[in-house]
């Protein structure tokens, strides 16, 4: 994967140095449990934070900030990403004669306030909040993808941030207020297919994204990088973290996906680049 020197942006915030709000009050260990899994690797956050007590903190404060090396390159790195999404998604956009909304990234430490969605926590793995129309990222998550689940080498991260960057296109599109409207009106055990195909989704347009990334941005990718992305959206399928975490899966309370229908899907974007093959909500074997 070659980005070095790619085009940044700058719709990178850095809020590391940010401090503020209160820590949700959960109801025991099953709500954190709950929370994890509902934002490990995207969704919709405000969808969990509505269920439990969220109360209002102090103000927002800026302080100073200490920054690696390491750091500094993986902020770096996220902003030429996004840059490269921005630039995918600007032209796919335009082909048909609309506009590209863009997203933006903050990248902070252990917690944030967000614009809408809430007070977010590293816990909960990479989102992206429709309120404010933002992924959020703690950089310690890359650590996490490849200690954790195995999911090494640049371009795991790479896909993480396209994920998000679908869940973005969702909101655009309005597949995310008729998801969450469903909620009300549906079991849960109902409402987890939905969201496993709402996720899936979001796989497929992140491998959109790779499809002309080389073409249409300044990052370039090859083959080598695509089996990467195959692997890391292997590593956080849902039978995969709770087999790890608990020694068996429980498919009724997927809420993402399996490992082989995670990878499928990405790698169904990457390969047809079009758009019109990805309504995981058509597709049977989903049903």
């Amino acid at each position: 994967m070659k980005w070095q020197g790619g085009r940044r942006s700058g719709n990178v915030e850095d809020r590391r140095g940010m401090s503020g709000g209160q820590k949700l009050t959960l109801g025991g260990i099953g709500g954190v449990i709950v929370l994890i899994i509902g934002f490990l690797m995207g969704g919709d956050p405000s969808e969990i934070l509505n269920q439990v007590q969220n109360q209002a903190g102090p103000a927002t404060q800026q302080g100073p900030v200490e920054s690696t090396p390491e750091e500094d390159r993986l902020i770096e790195f996220s902003d030429v990403v996004l840059t490269s999404t921005e630039d995918v998604w600007g032209r796919l956009f335009q082909e048909n004669g609309k506009t590209y909304p863009i997203a933006k990234m903050a990248i902070y430490r252990e917690g944030i306030e967000t614009g809408g969605c809430g007070y977010g926590q590293k816990a909960f793995g990479p989102f992206y909040c429709p309120g404010d129309q933002t992924i959020y990222l703690d950089l310690s998550f890359n650590r996490e993808l490849s200690n954790r689940f195995g999911a090494k080498g640049e371009f795991a991260l790479a896909y993480v941030i396209a994920h998000e960057i679908g869940h973005h296109i969702q909101n655009v599109f309005g597949v995310l207020n008729k998801t969450n409207a469903m909620r009300a009106q549906m079991s849960e055990r109902e409402y987890n297919k939905i969201s496993v195909m709402t996720e899936l989704q979001a796989d497929f347009y992140a491998g959109v994204w790779a499809h002309y990334a080389t073409q249409l941005s300044d990052v370039k990718l090859t083959a080598d990088d695509i089996m990467e992305g195959m692997r890391a959206a292997a590593a956080v399928g849902d039978d995969h973290i709770q087999e790890q975490s608990t020694g068996r899966s429980n498919p009724e309370s997927f809420t993402h996906g399996t490992s082989e229908q995670r990878a499928y899907w990405f790698k169904k974007g990457y390969e047809s680049g079009d758009l019109n093959a990805g309504n995981t909500f058509n597709d049977p074997s989903l049903q």
